[in-house]
């Protein structure tokens, strides 16, 4: 609603209503002259006509009693006016209700300090925190920080505090001691929930600092009312005179010992077992390496041999006909028991050795030839050039196929060894060819 208007009363009765304290955070506003006990008990006289000042970063909060009961405005710096009861609908019925229409008006006016940061030390005496590891030593933790907030929102806190009983020592009394409480239990969980040892809580205070602002500051929001801007731990330090501290260390330095020599055992076994297996490897394919040569060299002799065996085999056969020739020559010689000769039997004999002489012959003959032909002329291989890549080698039917297909063009770039560059496949005696020549441009008429 609309509060304030325009004009400046120039009564000496009327009230400055503003706050001139440099460090609050809520401060009650009392009109000049008027006892203090009688102001806690609503006695406040508010002049028509009075100026109200509140500065950037503050809010004046008006406290009532409306129709519907206690009422409250809220007006938000900077603001510098002078209140007119034309402006003022709901104050001035109350006026005219308790003062027939005069001056003053009554309400309890109180600045919140909205921008103002306020800064509040702590200290956490020792408190046990145990080692969900080695639950039987017990270490005592203190603990030493500060914390900042400010009121991010007038309306909310005052629903959180009675702005008539408020008094900041007495809040930051409230807001130390739920701090106090809040890092004792964190801490204490600290090494459950975040996995960090006990005896290494004190080397982790950065990461311990942003647990507990997160933590703590919806509480602080929900609880107080106040925006928790940071939380600065300067120390967690365990009680080192403690036996908890002391036994503590000593089996976590037993353990760390053992830890690390069996590290180093493990550590020896896989080297070992590593080397043995390297070693069974490596023999493993040395053994390999030699049946594969050996096999090799055994093809190479049998290959160059073969020709030796064919040929010794196919004199045993000539041998073995030559001689069933002879018994066969034999057996026609004799007569026919009359004092003649058998003639089926020289035919026979006959017809036998032609067949094995021819085999003999043929087996010859292409012993011989293999034995004289010479090793055929390898072919010549090309790479060739499409969209950049180079791809090959292929030989020149393969090539040829590729310009059958359109896959190569007279355009084609193509190398082969002996070659100072690319060139193109028309240049090539290979493939000239197979690209007839493409006529010149005929003279103009």
């Amino acid at each position: 609603m609309g509060l304030f208007g325009k004009k400046e009363s120039n009564s000496s009765l009327a009230n400055i209503i503003r706050c001139d304290l440099d460090e609050y955070l809520v401060w009650k506003w009392i009109p000049d002259g008027l006892d203090p006990k009688k102001a806690a008990v609503r006695s406040n006289s508010i002049r028509y006509d009075s100026r109200l000042r509140v500065k950037d970063g503050e809010t004046a909060v008006f406290v009532y009693t409306g129709k519907d009961g206690k009422s409250q405005d809220f007006i938000e710096g900077p603001c510098d006016v002078v209140l007119k009861t034309a402006n003022l609908p709901i104050l001035s019925t109350i006026a005219g209700k308790a003062f027939g229409g005069s001056s003053p008006f009554q309400a309890e006016i109180y600045f919140i300090n909205m921008a103002g940061v306020i800064q509040i030390k702590f200290g956490v005496p020792y408190f046990d925190v145990f080692d969900p590891r080695f639950l039987d030593y017990a270490v005592p933790f203190s603990c030493h920080g500060r914390m900042t907030f400010r009121i991010p929102n007038a309306q909310e806190f005052i629903k959180l505090h009675r702005l008539i009983d408020f008094d900041l020592n007495k809040f930051q009394i409230q807001i130390r001691d739920a701090i106090i409480k809040y890092v004792k239990g964190i801490i204490t969980n600290v090494p459950t929930d975040c996995q960090i040892p006990v005896m290494q809580i004190e080397r982790k205070i950065l990461q311990v600092s942003e647990i507990i602002y997160q933590q703590l500051k919806p509480r602080m929001r929900n609880e107080f009312g106040v925006d928790l801007s940071s939380v600065d731990i300067s120390d967690i330090m365990p009680d080192k005179d403690s036996e908890g501290y002391s036994a503590l260390k000593t089996v976590t330095q037993d353990q760390t010992t053992k830890m690390t020599l069996h590290a180093t055992e493990v550590s020896m076994r896989n080297m070992s077992d590593m080397q043995e297996i390297n070693a069974e490897n490596l023999s493993e394919t040395l053994r390999l390496n030699r049946e594969e040569s050996a096999y090799a060299q055994r093809m190479r002799t049998d290959s160059g041999n073969f020709a030796v065996h064919q040929l010794n085999k196919q004199s045993d056969v000539s041998i073995a006909g030559a001689n069933a020739l002879g018994n066969m020559g034999a057996a026609a010689s004799m007569n026919t028991g009359n004092g003649g000769f058998n003639p089926a039997g020289i035919m026979a004999g006959m017809a036998m050795g032609g067949a094995i002489g021819q085999n003999l012959a043929s087996g010859m003959n292409q012993q011989m030839g293999n034995m004289q032909a010479p090793p055929s002329v390898p072919q010549k291989k090309y790479h060739i050039a499409i969209n950049g890549n180079t791809s090959g080698p292929f030989d020149v039917q393969t090539i040829l196929g590729m310009v059958q297909a359109g896959t190569v063009n007279r355009n084609t770039l193509v190398w082969t060894e002996g070659m100072d560059a690319w060139s193109l496949i028309t240049s090539v005696s290979a493939f000239s060819s197979v690209f007839p020549p493409i006529p010149p441009v005929p003279p103009a008429l």
